[in-house]
């Protein structure tokens, strides 16, 4: 009598890849509950590399839809370890882009508002992308701490209104995955899915991307979430920065439901690639040394979108004005967290 080989079980997680990857006819997204589950698997360590790698894949051909995104996002929360007592956030400020071709002003925006006393939480991956400045080194060269675990961002709020924390740190199991980017030659999902997490659940969360068409899976994903307040823009670079020189549609949830807005450019003319980006600017502006426009405009742009869509200025005239306000009424002596 013959005896059949036993038929090897099915891991768990193929049942997601092949959702996605059956084929043009018979493929389908996964829903926010199935995007969830996978994510909560990759987050525990329970997949194999190579699933790992077909899944990610599968995702960026067709791109994410917002319930995949929001499923995606919602299974890294379900699997970050959050210490307790960690103080109330008011803005969620994602920065997972680096800049290269204009000074990283988004930082001293996020400051001057931390300054002023809006609690301010960022986070990001970083060195993803060769020639890039990154929130970790602009934050060291300004002399303000970076938090390496939750605990210590929770004190840096506490102590000065701003924390920043890279992936590496928020989430070892997450950081791994982006890495796969120099493995597989593709920029992951999770590269838009972490921006969306909003870790500390701050009242608002705003986000700059590079691609227009990934504004609606931003705001869309967000509302299945429960966010109540959130913005994204086209920023510059992908990061959460106004382009002065540009007009600027943001798309927003005020109360849990969506909109869009215009805001008109902030100067005419035009912007040229920075030659280098000399960091010693960032602090030169900051103290008054150095006045420029476009500087000053791209500051006061971007803290304005804050203003408008965390429910602090009526309308976008009022958040550009109560923006020019405070960075005029900054302290230029010492910046937030400097010893």
């Amino acid at each position: 009598m013959s005896h059949s080989a036993p038929v090897p079980s099915e891991h768990p997680f193929a049942q997601y890849v092949r959702i996605l990857g059956k084929g043009p006819n018979l493929s389908r997204p996964l829903s926010l509950d199935e995007a969830r589950a996978a994510m909560g698997m990759i987050m525990q360590g329970q997949v194999e590399q190579a699933q790992l790698g077909a899944f990610l894949c599968l995702l960026r051909v067709k791109t994410e839809l917002p319930e995949e995104a929001a499923g995606l996002a919602l299974g890294i929360k379900d699997h970050l370890d959050l210490p307790g007592d960690l103080p109330a956030v008011d803005v969620d400020w994602a920065s997972y882009a680096g800049k290269s071709r204009q000074l990283p002003y988004y930082v001293l925006a996020a400051l001057c508002l931390a300054q002023h006393g809006i609690k301010v939480f960022m986070h990001g991956a970083e060195g993803h992308t060769a020639g890039r400045v990154y929130t970790s080194e602009v934050l060291r060269f300004l002399g303000v701490p970076v938090a390496e675990s939750f605990t210590q961002a929770g004190a840096h709020l506490a102590a000065h209104n701003f924390a920043y924390m890279t992936l590496e740190h928020m989430s070892p199991a997450l950081h791994k995955v982006m890495a796969l980017r120099q493995l597989l030659g593709l920029r992951s999902p999770i590269h838009t899915v972490a921006r969306m997490v909003n870790p500390l659940n701050a009242a608002f969360s705003v986000n700059g991307v590079t691609h227009p068409p990934y504004l609606p899976v931003h705001q869309e994903g967000s509302r299945l979430m429960g966010e109540q307040a959130m913005a994204a823009f086209k920023g510059d670079g992908g990061e959460v920065e106004r382009r002065p020189e540009k007009p600027c549609e943001v798309f927003f949830l005020k109360d849990g439901q969506p909109g869009t807005e215009d805001w008109p450019a902030l100067v005419s003319g035009t912007r040229d690639k920075e030659e280098s980006l000399d960091l010693s600017r960032l602090k030169a502006l900051w103290s008054g040394a150095d006045a420029d426009e476009m500087a000053a405009a791209a500051i006061a742009g971007t803290m304005a979108v804050v203003l408008r869509y965390s429910g602090r200025a009526a309308s976008v005239a009022e958040a550009e004005g109560a923006a020019q306000v405070l960075w005029r009424d900054r302290v230029k002596s010492k910046l937030p967290g400097q010893a």
